[in-house]
């Protein structure tokens, strides 16, 4: 977050449950300058659905980390919270960055999703092989903010950066 808003994007974060239960939102507000958005009914604006009124000014949407869950309910049209709404309703570009145990990530299951979503025109970048939280070593780590972003300068060079919105 902190790297795109120095490079002059425009960050809104959106944080699932789980991903609160790890840090707080107050972290990324601070790191954005900007709300952070956590629930599928916290409105933006109470005549305008948030998934759709976040969607339309996004210029890409960065998905990191993207865990196995978040891979595996879009292609399946699962939307019980925010980010997968998000993603389903963006007619913008989506980057995933993956991020989970070596075990899952060579999972079949989170294979067959992730060239799914390829299929359907999504990117990715990473994973990594490297420490994982779980104490293994192997892929499934996040790649790190800086290739991220990389990456995204890279793919959107095209694009204004001062007027990207992520």
């Amino acid at each position: 977050v902190s790297k795109l808003v120095q490079r002059g994007a425009s960050v809104t974060v959106v944080m699932s449950a789980d991903a609160q239960r790890f840090v707080s939102p107050l972290t990324f507000q601070s790191l954005s300058g900007r709300p952070v958005r956590t629930g599928t009914y916290d409105l933006v604006d109470s005549s305008d659905p948030q998934h759709i009124a976040l969607t339309e000014r996004a210029d890409l949407m960065v998905i990191a980390p993207a865990t196995a869950n978040v891979i595996g309910k879009i292609p399946n049209g699962i939307c019980d919270d925010l980010i997968p709404l998000m993603v389903i309703a963006a007619a913008c570009p989506v980057v995933f960055a993956p991020a989970m145990n070596n075990r899952m990530w060579e999972h079949p299951a989170v294979k067959n999703n992730i060239a799914r979503l390829r299929e359907m025109g999504y990117d990715f970048v990473g994973p990594t092989d490297g420490w994982l939280a779980c104490r293994n070593v192997g892929p499934g780590r996040m790649s790190e903010p800086g290739d991220i972003v990389e990456f995204i300068e890279q793919k959107f060079a095209a694009e204004t950066k001062q007027s990207q919105r992520v």
